[in-house]
């Protein structure tokens, strides 16, 4: 009976790791990994270790997530030590909650390991500060893929300094209308962050009005909020695509 370890691994750059989830990657029996994770993270897993890919594809997200729970109590059965390995954080709409629950209630030992949050890491790296005093008292984490007609669910948003949204690349069209309908500010600025972290990062800079238009593909991150007007004030190196944020 072995223990299964639900682990961030970080927004994908292998350094953002966490000291604790880089030594379960070293000593893992057997991982179970998310398409976000990228490769230079799978390096640092055991070789020799039995190796899953459970990346979700659209349109299979249920049949493949079954599918997910049944291979972690197989190898839970069959090892020691089980890592499930998602991308940023795994309570941040990973539904790692929702396997951790599962898991537990068919009496498999679960331990947590907390990840690096995209929501936070890839803006600070390309030189957005999710807050900045005077500017954003808060932000929201959202997630932006959400039923067809559900404007209203973003009545709740349009007040908070800062949005940050997931998954929300191929809704940006009718996350923009809902929020000037609701009453955000269409020049309100926005910056789309692909492949964050990584060698081909790449940031796109527009306005809530203009969103709709900008030619972006997942993944990425969106911020919308006055703190993206700060990337243009020296808060990022002068050039790389993994810009550090100097504060």
């Amino acid at each position: 009976m072995g223990i299964v370890h639900i682990v961030g691994a970080g927004p994908g750059r292998a350094d953002l790791l966490t000291v604790g989830a880089a030594r379960l990657l070293a000593a893992a029996d057997a991982v179970l990994y998310d398409r976000l994770v990228s490769s230079e993270v799978l390096e640092l897993v055991r070789p020799g270790a039995e190796m899953h890919d459970v990346g979700k594809e659209e349109g299979r997200q249920e049949e493949i997530q079954a599918r997910i729970l049944g291979l972690l109590e197989d190898c839970a059965r069959r090892h020691d030590v089980v890592v499930r390995l998602k991308g940023g954080d795994p309570m941040v709409f990973g539904r790692g909650a929702e396997e951790w629950a599962w898991l537990v209630e068919r009496g498999w030992d679960v331990e947590v390991t907390p990840g690096v949050s995209s929501a936070v890491a890839v803006p600070a790296l390309a030189g957005i500060p999710v807050t900045y005093r005077g500017v954003a008292g808060g932000f929201s984490v959202i997630a932006g893929h959400r039923k067809p007609g559900s404007c209203q669910e973003w009545a709740a948003y349009v007040g908070v300094d800062t949005l940050v949204i997931l998954m929300g690349v191929g809704q940006r069209e009718e996350i923009a209308s809902c929020l000037i309908r609701l009453g955000k500010d269409s020049s309100t600025p926005v910056a789309v962050i692909e492949n964050g972290t990584t060698e081909r990062e790449r940031v796109v800079e527009t306005t809530l009005a203009e969103l709709a238009g900008v030619e972006v593909s997942a993944p990425a991150v969106i911020v919308i909020g006055e703190v993206v007007r700060l990337r243009q004030s020296g808060l990022k190196e002068a050039n790389g695509p993994a810009m550090a944020f100097r504060g």
